[in-house]
């Protein structure tokens, strides 16, 4: 069997099981979740053997240090995936809710009824966590899905694709509803992508080279996002003992995620006051400044003179652009110009510039006097998350359950016919 009708069998028998996958019963995807969980706990020592044998060849590679660090489970990782399990197992199953039943004047109700999406493709890179999630989000909302990792990955996600196959068999779900491509062949890809007649939508995570290439590729419709650039935005209003830990922690405390601060702008108005503050607290942590020329003399020595393309760039490291402006509209352009749509924060305890953020900045999230950080579907109430789309159709931001479902309308009538 050739690569084509290796990856056309997995479709069509997950297309198989989407449909089988109608019939079952939510507490039959919640024992099977559960039971994941306690399968990955007590797997524990044989996953990190296999994520330690990806991490020795990552580092034999010379893979930079934040894909690394994508790459590697910890006991915190482990413990995380299994909550993440257990909590999805508790959410309310949105497949079968029928909204907005309203009556029409012929006597029709008019409702429209939660769906599964079908059978989703999701190709990530690096983070073997992304195994768990996606399966387990996907299931919770009567999706089959098809897998495919990360060659540098391979073999952490062999260990969980092996662990959510047995938890499917002993709660008794169709198999084929969660599987893994077992090949680093890159040919996989590109022949999944062209089975549209089988798989409803396919979720790219990972750089930007990879989603570009899956958007080109792709027969079926494609959630993404490109990159993550987010702003925060000090305004001339701001509790600046605040702004300074937000922005620290946006930075600083996981510097190579996509919700990472990238850039700071700040008001004029206290810029004088604030950015040498800024300077002196993240460049403790070795923080990079790349410095317009009205921020970079009040930085310290770690700020460098910002060049045209580091406003606008993701550098999943320890490198934050800076820039002083002179009004919130001025900001607003520059993330308008800058930004990704992913994330974007103000600083400020003026209401109504706050309200004007919200309303006008075109992102993902819009957030508060609050760490961009947060854009995360655990942080936000979703448990897990299968990524975060900056794209508006058919999701904007991160995607748990619910947004792995769609609707169709449903109408209960008593004999009505069309005049």
């Amino acid at each position: 069997m050739n690569m084509d009708e290796q990856m056309r069998e997995m479709a069509a028998s997950a297309r198989q099981a989407s449909q089988e996958l109608l019939k079952v019963a939510s507490r039959d995807k919640e024992r099977a979740l559960v039971h994941l969980a306690r399968l990955i706990t007590a797997n524990r020592e044989a996953i990190f053997a296999a994520n330690a044998r990806d991490i020795e060849a990552a580092t034999a590679r010379g893979m930079d240090a934040a894909r690394i660090d994508r790459l590697r489970l910890t006991d915190a990782t482990i413990e995380s995936m299994a909550e993440a399990c257990r909590f999805v197992a508790k959410l309310s199953d949105p497949v079968g809710e029928i909204e907005s039943l309203r009556k029409r004047p012929n006597g029709l109700l008019v409702g429209r009824m939660r769906i599964p999406l079908g059978v989703i493709a999701i190709i990530y890179e690096s983070r073997p966590n992304v195994t768990i999630d996606a399966a387990i989000l996907c299931l919770r909302a009567g999706n089959a899905v098809i897998l495919r990792g990360g060659s540098e990955a391979f073999h952490s996600n062999q260990a969980l694709g092996g662990l959510l196959a047995q938890a499917m068999e002993e709660a008794g779900l169709p198999a084929k509803a969660v599987q893994l491509v077992p090949t680093t062949d890159r040919a996989a890809v590109k022949s999944m992508l062209n089975l549209d007649e089988y798989i409803d939508v396919v979720i790219p995570r990972g750089g930007e080279g990879l989603i570009r290439a899956v958007v080109k590729d792709a027969t079926m419709p494609v959630l993404k996002h490109y990159k993550g650039v987010c702003h925060i935005y000090v305004d001339a209003c701001a509790d600046q003992d605040k702004g300074l830990r937000i922005v620290h922690n946006a930075k600083v405390q996981r510097p190579g995620v996509c919700n990472a601060l990238e850039c700071l702008l700040v008001h004029k108005d206290v810029a004088a006051g604030f950015l040498p503050r800024v300077g002196e607290r993240l460049g403790r942590d070795n923080v990079v400044f790349k410095a317009c020329p009205r921020s970079l003399p009040l930085l310290g020595d770690k700020a460098l003179p910002a060049r045209d393309d580091d406003f606008g760039k993701e550098f999943h490291s320890l490198e934050l652009a800076v820039k002083v402006v002179d009004s919130q509209t001025e900001a607003q352009e520059h993330i308008a110009t800058y930004g990704s749509h992913h994330s974007e924060a103000i600083i400020t305890m003026d209401h109504d510039r706050a309200m004007r953020f919200l309303r006008e900045v075109d992102a993902s999230a819009v957030l508060i006097n609050a760490s961009t950080r947060f854009n995360d579907g655990g942080e936000l109430g979703l448990g897990a998350e299968i990524g975060i789309s900056t794209s508006k159709l058919h999701s904007y931001g991160p995607m748990g359950v619910r947004e792995l479902t769609s609707t169709k309308f449903v109408v209960l009538g008593e004999g009505q016919i069309r005049e």
